[in-house]
Formats: structure tokens, sequence, C-alpha cells
């Protein structure tokens, strides 16, 4: 049978199997297909993330969905260097990036805005402690939940986030309420686990 006749009768087949087969392949090739354009566009191949806390407050929301440009695809313009310039990135000065607290892979991203570049043995605000090495102080937008610097609390403690510590830069706008999608079952599975091992 030629090619062309197997693959007509392929899309028209009614068999539930060979339709969830063409299901299948439909959407590893839509994801391959955002994937490559996503790549190309941002410079990442998940260039998505899901807000998990209301740090950023409110400016991001928890479930928001925010598309991230690869930090080696763009500059970091902090808030201080907005509020000379007049630039904003959701609502605010400066730029909101995703970085990697201490540079651990394993860690989940943290989501907030570069606020100032230090270099090491600079103060890392006034009459704070000297930088151990350059990066940026990095904020959460909430006053409530985020009153100091990541800095000086327990997100990255003494340590300005280093350049390759940053995985890229929040761009465009939020998408509302899409993030619960990857949230509620992550949140489900974690409680799982939680009631496995505690009991």
């Amino acid at each position: 049978m030629p090619l062309r006749e197997t693959i007509k009768k392929f899309n028209q087949s009614d068999n539930l199997w060979v339709g969830l087969l063409r299901d299948f392949i439909f959407v590893i090739v839509v994801v391959a297909i955002f994937a490559s354009i996503s790549h190309t566009a941002l410079g990442l191949w998940t260039p998505m993330v899901a807000v998990e806390s209301g740090s950023m407050l409110p400016h991001i929301q928890i479930g928001d969905i925010i598309f991230v440009e690869s930090i080696d695809r763009t500059e970091i313009i902090t808030y201080e260097a907005g509020k000379e310039s007049g630039y904003t990135s959701f609502d605010y000065y400066g730029d909101v990036i995703l970085y990697k607290p201490y540079g651990k892979d394993g860690a989940t991203p943290i989501i907030h805005r570069a606020m100032y570049y230090v270099e090491e043995g600079e103060p890392m605000w006034e009459d704070g402690p000297e930088a151990p090495h350059a990066g940026y102080i990095t904020k959460g937008d909430n006053a409530v939940t985020n009153p100091s610097y990541d800095q000086q609390g327990s997100i990255s403690y003494q340590h300005p986030v280093k350049k390759d510590w940053v995985i890229g830069v929040a761009r465009f706008y939020r998408v509302p309420v899409l993030g619960y999608v990857s949230l509620i079952p992550r949140k489900i599975l974690e409680d799982i686990r939680h009631i496995i091992l505690s009991g």
C-alpha cells in the first residue's frame, strides 16, 4: 500500500487506539513546535513559570504564568537604573528576574525584582555587611511578606545573586490563573509525600 494511502487510512480510521495514537502524535508535534519557537524567541525550551507564592503581589499573583527570556539574550535593568530612566516591568521600576538560590540546580527558582548590583567588598545595603562576591540585591514586591532584601533573609542570606545564577528575565505580561494547572497537582503530590513520610 502506498504511503499516501496509508496516511489517509490512518487519518480517517474510527478505531479507538488509532484515534488515541493520532491525538498523541498531534500533541507531540504541537509541543515540539512550541518548544522550538520559544527557544528561538526567548532562548529557553520551557520559557514559562507558574508563580507559587505571593511575594510579588500586587504586580504578580499566585497562579500566574510568567514568560521568561534567557539571560543569554538580554540585559538586566535594576530597580535603581529603571527609576532613573523611567523603565518599568510588571508595573514597577526595573526587571523581575528568575534565579536559582545560591546557584543550586535542584532548588525551586525565585522570581523577584533585581533592585541594584553590588561589587565584591561593597556594602550590600546601607551599613550592611560587605558582599562576598558581585551580584544583584533582590527583593519581592510584596511589602508585607518581603519587607527586606532576599539577602537579609533566608532566601539568599548575605549572598548577592551572581549573574550565572540568573535563569532569565520575566517578559511581556502575566497570564492569570493558568499556573494553577501545574500548581494544584504538584501540591497534591507534595501533601501525599508529606503524609507518607510523617505517618
